[in-house]
């Protein structure tokens, strides 16, 4: 049986590479990025199961927009991989108080 997947950070990395694998194998996706411009060629080449959502993980309306967007399309959730995150490369005592929060905020709380 199929599942619907809801994947965090699509656009690249992990996060990328399991939405290509979920959606080959004809799973149904809600693909979410901050920029889901970067997912343009994936929707192109699964029209029928992906669903693209704009997300940033510390906007909690947004995130309930994305489950919503699941369940309103797809009419259930299986699957959540909350993937998005990032690092600053820096040593800290170069990372400005507004890199540290930003990043604090998305692996942090944006869980």
């Amino acid at each position: 049986m199929s599942k619907t997947w809801l994947i965090t950070g699509s656009a690249s990395g992990i996060g990328r590479s399991t939405a290509e694998i979920v959606a080959s194998r004809g799973d149904t996706l809600v693909a979410t990025a901050r920029h889901i411009d970067r997912l343009s060629d994936f929707k192109q080449r699964y029209p029928e199961n992906v669903v693209l959502v704009e997300l940033d993980v510390t906007d909690m309306k947004a995130a309930q927009n994305a489950v919503d967007t699941a369940v309103r399309t797809f009419g259930r959730l299986d699957v959540l991989l909350n993937n998005a995150g990032y690092a600053h490369v820096a040593p800290f005592e170069q990372t400005t108080e507004a890199d540290f929060k930003a990043e604090i905020d998305t692996n942090f709380y944006g869980l």
